[in-house]
């Protein structure tokens, strides 16, 4: 016969706040500059890296390249890499839709892992897969915790909230 381990819910409100809060408490306006800061500089670079797609080496260089790494339908998935990054970098800088930003940019790195760099080893200097990676991760993490305060989301919900 085999035991369940049970943890009794939090009965009191400094229970479930402790509960709720593994991490140090930092003040407000401390945690809501930092995720502004890491919002705005995660949103500037993917919004280089649409640039660039789109502009500097050109959506038919891009598509080269990407059919030449195997990615399916290459002028489509150029396009679609090119805006989404150009798009979902500047909605994560405004913090406007940060959910679905955060989604659609960390799909788009994703794909890169696949298709680009899974199989040339860690370092982004030798081709690999680090700097895809920390960018798709930060960019879940904005979809799943929100852009803070500092976001038009969050000034919109203010508004909702008052109506």
């Amino acid at each position: 016969m085999s035991q369940s381990l049970s943890i009794p819910p939090p009965t009191s409100s400094a229970e479930r706040r402790a509960v709720d809060t593994a991490a140090p408490r930092v003040p407000a306006v401390v945690r809501d500059l930092g995720l502004l800061l890491a919002r705005v500089l995660l949103g500037v670079i993917m919004m280089a890296h649409g640039w660039q797609k789109l502009v500097t080496n050109g959506l038919d260089a891009t598509a080269g390249m990407f059919g030449s790494a195997g990615v399916p339908m290459p002028q489509v998935a150029a396009a679609l890499a090119a805006g989404i990054e150009l798009g979902g970098g500047a909605l994560l800088v405004l913090g406007l839709l940060t959910p679905l930003a955060g989604l659609a940019v960390a799909a788009v790195l994703a794909g890169a892992f696949v298709f680009v760099h899974a199989g040339q080893g860690l370092f982004a200097s030798d081709g690999g897969w680090e700097l895809v990676a920390a960018l798709g991760l930060a960019s879940v993490v904005f979809a799943l915790v929100g852009p803070g305060r500092l976001s038009l989301d969050a000034l919109l919900r203010r508004r909702r909230a008052r109506a």
